[in-house]
């Protein structure tokens, strides 16, 4: 019963594209976590550049995600003719 309704959970596209996002973001989070690190430490830019780095991060990763979903999408439809 139980497996049932975890495999009908995961069937779900609203639950994959969850899944897929939240791991996304983690790989994603963690090395910009990293290298807003390393700005604002060993390479002594000001705080500025950090926080314009964090903003443009976050936009980018937005459009990274779209671009990674778009393809997923184009390629789980059937062609046309069949």
């Amino acid at each position: 019963m139980a497996d049932s309704k975890i495999q009908k959970a995961l069937g779900n596209p609203v639950v994959r594209s969850f899944i897929a996002f939240s791991v996304f973001r983690a790989f994603y989070g963690a090395g910009i976590l990293l290298v807003t690190y390393f700005l604002s430490t060993s390479a002594e830019a000001p705080w500025p550049v950090s926080v314009g780095f964090l903003v443009f991060s976050m936009v980018f990763s937005r459009w990274i995600f779209k671009r990674i979903k778009g393809r997923k999408n184009s390629a789980e439809q059937p062609e046309p003719g069949e």
